[in-house]
């Protein structure tokens, strides 16, 4: 079918049921983010914040109101931000939001962050971030001023969950963008980018057993300033402690992208970005994180304007190479949003970006979907249902109905100019085609983060060795995907193994797993045999589990 539409063509696949659906309407969202003059905003997190077992999405609205998506446990989503202790929000023009338990209590808690404040929207920085904590009931109170961080006045743009000093207490980082800036929002000057006055530090803000957050940013031995669009948490060394993947935008002009090793148990990060490769010179917006070839290193595509960046693991300190071009992955777009995840069910990662012009520019431009073919990618947004033309930004995976599958929640802008040619509205995409078996598993810690943050399971099935950490936020743009691992199995209806290692190191395994449920797994206390530590112990365990997993997997597919 062709549809012209202000000029635009726009094309779809009809005759066969595609993977995804759009349910935004059906589903009862009626969401756009509204900014400030233009460019910035656009992000969401997935959490669980009344405890009824069905996720449920923060999304921020920038101008507009923000959301607390509730999951009715019927396919449907409603607002019930009114009455919830967040209408603080509506006094902020909002960008970003992460969640975690700050203070271990049970209950989601939510940072969100801002650019500025309502009531005098020419001051730029005149805002501080938000912190609220969940409490009984599904409710929320502000505590921003209770955990230290009034003073922090900023122009912030995503933050990030993890715990890198492994004490089980959630740290965070922020990005900022700006110091100041005295022009609008529409347009950023060659000027500003090489004004060094203008970029600014991120926070480093090391969690104080749940009373407060204190920013120990040069106390860990950084400095470096850039125009931030946030960071993740990753182990990308697989050391067993949390490293920090920074995104810089205009990388070429200021500060390129930030790779730091935590030197943990030391107190210090130290960028290794130039070393590794991915020191990116670009407009980097957002990162996702992901093992695309199950050989047990880490991935990270990195969203860009005209080419994105797909830098891919080679191992033993060696650095990252950018494949996207062989991969098949090199096309031009202003990308934002990505998200990794097996959304068939076939055994492997593909994945979803977000696509969205510089408002006011606002040429449409049509999402992304990677097909994961095993030694390359194919780009298949229109014949999958997610080819979506509105004004992308951040985006987020989550099950909306718990049946095991993974949707899509892409958050769109509304256009500053008239005339947009499609309508730019915030999606759901809901998965109606993984035809495959699956596994979710939930990480409580006990000594370590109570949701798993820091954590990763590798699961063993098939042949396969699929690997996943949990996401502390940072991840697509300014988002916060689920907190629940999924994982593809295709055939496989029994899972060999799974090898959880917390933050840390300590790894803890099942075997002999069904397919097709949810896996609650508790963290088990450290014990020591016979002199040897268990940390050592289970990294020999999962060393062979790893190597016979990627024998086996290169003979299924050469055999």
């Amino acid at each position: 079918m062709v549809l012209t539409l202000g000029g635009w063509l726009l094309t779809w696949c009809v005759g066969s049921q595609a993977l995804f659906s759009d349910a935004t309407q059906s589903a009862g969202v009626n969401h756009q983010f509204i900014v400030h003059e233009g460019l910035f905003g656009g992000g969401a997190c997935v959490l669980d914040f009344n405890q009824d077992g069905f996720e449920d999405i923060y999304v921020t609205g920038g101008l507009n109101p923000d959301q607390l998506l509730r999951n009715n446990g019927d396919g449907t989503l409603t607002d019930v931000l009114e009455g919830s202790g967040l209408e603080l929000t509506g006094h902020f023009v909002t960008q970003g939001a992460v969640t975690a338990d700050v203070n271990r209590d049970g209950y989601d808690d939510l940072f969100i962050t801002t650019i500025t404040s309502s009531d005098s929207l020419q001051i730029i920085p005149r805002a501080r971030n938000l912190l609220f904590l969940g409490q009984p009931g599904g409710s929320f109170r502000d505590a921003t001023e209770e955990f230290g961080l009034v003073p922090l006045y900023s122009f912030s743009t995503g933050a990030s969950f993890g715990d890198f000093n492994n004490d089980g207490w959630p740290d965070l980082y922020v990005g900022n963008y700006f110091v100041e800036y005295a022009e609008t929002l529409d347009h950023i000057s060659d000027a500003t980018i090489v004004g060094a006055n203008q970029t600014a530090h991120g926070y480093l803000l090391l969690n104080e057993e749940g009373k407060r957050f204190v920013n120990v940013y040069e106390d860990y031995g950084l400095s470096h300033r850039g125009f931030g669009f946030g960071g993740v948490f990753t182990d990308f060394d697989n050391d067993g402690d949390q490293d920090l993947f920074v995104n810089h935008d205009f990388g070429y002009k200021a500060t390129p992208n930030l790779l730091l090793e935590n030197q943990y148990p030391r107190e210090q990060f130290r960028d290794v970005a130039e070393d590794m490769g991915l020191d990116l010179r670009i407009n980097a917006m957002g990162s996702t994180v992901g093992d695309w070839n199950q050989d047990g290193l880490l991935d990270y595509y990195v969203t860009n304007i005209k080419f994105n960046h797909f830098l891919v693991g080679q191992g033993a300190g060696k650095p990252f190479e950018n494949r996207a071009k062989e991969l098949g992955m090199n096309y031009i777009s202003i990308s934002w949003g990505a998200n990794f995840a097996d959304f068939d069910h076939d055994g492997d990662l593909d994945l979803f970006v977000s696509n969205g012009d510089l408002n006011p520019n606002c040429v449409p431009m049509a999402n992304f979907y990677f097909e994961n073919l095993g030694d390359r990618f194919q780009e298949s947004g229109r014949a999958v249902g997610v080819a979506d033309y509105g004004i992308g930004r951040g985006s987020v995976t989550f099950d909306l109905e718990n049946d095991g599958d993974l949707d899509i929640f892409a958050i769109c802008q509304g256009p500053v100019l008239d005339g947009y040619p499609v309508e730019s509205i915030t999606r759901l995409f809901r998965n109606d085609g993984a035809d495959g078996n699956w596994l979710k598993i939930d990480l409580v810690g006990t000594t370590g983060e109570l949701r798993g943050l820091g954590a990763r399971a590798t699961v063993y099935a098939g042949g396969r060795l699929l690997m996943r950490e949990v996401d502390g936020g940072g991840s697509s743009h300014i988002s916060q995907n689920t907190r629940t691992l999924h994982y593809g199995l295709g055939t496989a209806e029994r899972i060999d193994s799974v090898v959880v290692t917390w933050n840390g190191g300590e790894t803890q395994v099942l075997r002999d797993q069904v397919a097709n449920q949810t896996l609650t797994i508790t963290q088990a206390p450290s014990p020591v045999k016979a002199g040897i530590p268990w940390m050592l112990l289970g990294g020999i365990l999962l060393l062979a589990l790893t190597v016979g997993a990627i024998i086996q997997n290169r003979r299924g597919r050469t055999g």
